[in-house]
């Protein structure tokens, strides 16, 4: 759990236990960081996410105060309302910083009034690659080319794990989870091959390699977002920090092909990885789907 949510959490239970009450003053920044030994940074960060979860509210004259409990409205929840909110917290934060707890105080409503609907976090992962996979919008019949199709996909399918950097390492390959938009993907690939020699095995076999390229690339995706949460730099701006000390590696004048790769000022960039990677694989498939 990152470190301003432990903090959150921390006070959020001295509000529930009474033992800080409504109106009371809760620790300022600058004493949060002697507190729990962290960045100032941090403690602001904190002290935001508690006046956005309800909790405090400033005061002119005063400082930050408890507000209270969070209004609840428990009659207003759903399902969906509840799969949305954990999308937004796992799209903004990353899936560790997903709890029950944390979805029921972006809701306003108890931890537990959530379990009417979603009986475990299971069943809420579940539900969240489902909403996530079901934003991917394929046209009734697929294109008659078989290379357009699936490079058609496999964009749309690449833009929904850029949408949801958490997506890709949530899925799994050998123990797949029966989300039904995913079997909708899975459904519409097959179809693609119809006409052609191609057996059932064989479509589904190209539509497991086509999606775990994707996958594959998109497994980064949620980890670039986390360091830049974490450090607050780009990736440009990561790579600029790294780049003396990959200098001095090279500067004995040995590897001659890395430092003509230097000089070429070679781009780690995702979007760039995936495109190279779509072209190669559709040509490597065009002599299989076509052998005689």
């Amino acid at each position: 759990m990152h470190p301003y949510r432990q903090i959150v959490e921390d006070v959020r239970r001295r509000i529930e236990a009474g033992e800080l009450k409504p109106g009371d003053r809760v620790p300022s920044a600058r004493q949060i960081t002697q507190d729990w030994g962290v960045a100032i940074a941090t403690a602001t960060k904190a002290h935001a996410a508690l006046r956005e979860e309800g909790l405090t509210v400033a005061r002119p004259g005063v400082g930050t105060v408890v507000a209270g409990p969070a209004p609840r409205r428990d009659h207003e929840l759903t399902k969906d309302r509840i799969v949305a909110a954990a999308v937004a917290i796992a799209d903004a934060e990353g899936m560790a910083e997903l709890s029950m707890r944390r979805i029921a105080s972006s809701l306003g409503v108890s931890t537990m009034a959530l379990y009417r609907h979603v009986p475990g976090k299971e069943e809420l992962t579940l539900a969240m690659i489902d909403a996530a996979i079901g934003e991917v919008r394929l046209p009734p019949k697929p294109p008659a080319n078989w290379r357009t199709a699936l490079e058609l996909v496999s964009r749309l399918e690449w833009r929904g794990f850029q949408r949801h950097p958490w997506l890709a390492p949530t899925l799994s390959l050998t123990r797949p989870q029966m989300a039904p938009n995913a079997m909708r993907i899975t459904e519409w690939v097959l179809a693609v091959f119809d006409g052609s020699r191609l057996t059932m095995p064989e479509r589904l076999n190209i539509q497991i390699l086509m999606f775990s390229f994707v996958r594959g690339v998109a497994s980064a995706l949620e980890p670039e977002a986390e360091a830049i949460r974490e450090t607050g730099m780009t990736n440009e701006q990561w790579m600029e920090t790294q780049e003396p000390t990959f200098l001095d590696h090279l500067a004995d004048g040995g590897m001659p092909h890395f430092r003509e790769l230097v000089a070429q000022e070679f781009d780690f960039d995702l979007d760039t990885f995936f495109e190279f990677g779509l072209a190669r694989l559709l040509d490597g498939l065009v002599p299989y789907i076509q052998r005689p």
